[in-house]
């Protein structure tokens, strides 16, 4: 099989939630593996491994009213979530430690996060909605409340994060093919192109 498709996504981001619900099936249309990974997109998080981006600008109108359509558009539920932004340092943590145990188990949180935000309006910064949403997933409700304060944990997804940085990652939704950046849920088309047919 070709080489994987790199998914970095912030579990706050309406974008990311919506290349989450399309990435796996563009990919397999091409005979792509997709790798999923959680980053922080946070300014006050910084010290613990997050990303700077101006917190105002997914406040805007627009932005608002561009997550609508386009959700609309590609026939994607969603909800304006509150509170927005949330922090989500507890759910990346969750889902690094998922995912280095069992990929497939750690894709489903991430889903299941998504949709928890995004659809039903539930707050994914409070851990007791994390752990709720694992024991939905016949995950171990113990073990995850243990890696929201793992040491580990929390230095692999500072790791994580870092190496994201190193590749020149800055947004969710942010994809790497073939050593290829592509940022925005909007440039889907040319990254399948890219898959279609190769580099530009």
């Amino acid at each position: 099989m070709s080489a994987p498709i790199d998914f970095y996504f912030d579990f706050s981001s309406p974008y990311g939630y919506m290349a989450s619900e399309r990435i796996d099936e563009l990919a397999a249309r091409h005979g792509r593996a997709v790798m999923w990974h959680a980053i922080v997109l946070d300014a006050q998080f910084q010290p613990q491994g997050g990303m700077k981006i101006p917190a105002g600008l997914m406040r805007t109108e627009y932005v608002q009213r561009d997550t609508e359509r386009t959700a609309a558009f590609f026939g994607i539920p969603f909800k304006q979530p509150s509170p927005y932004p949330a922090h989500t340092e507890h759910a990346a943590r969750a889902f690094q430690w998922l995912s280095d145990r069992d990929p497939e188990e750690a894709r489903a949180f991430a889903h299941a996060v998504f949709r928890a935000y995004f659809v039903d309006g539930r707050n994914i910064a409070e851990t007791s909605v994390l752990l709720d949403i694992a024991d939905a997933l016949k995950i171990n409700r113990e073990e995850v409340a243990d890696a929201f304060s793992d040491p580990a944990t929390k230095a692999r997804l500072k790791a994580e994060i870092d190496l994201a940085e190193a590749r020149g990652v800055f947004g969710s939704p942010y994809f790497i093919v073939e050593g290829e950046g592509f940022w925005g849920n909007d440039r889907l088309p040319q990254l399948e192109r890219w898959l279609e047919k190769g580099p530009f």
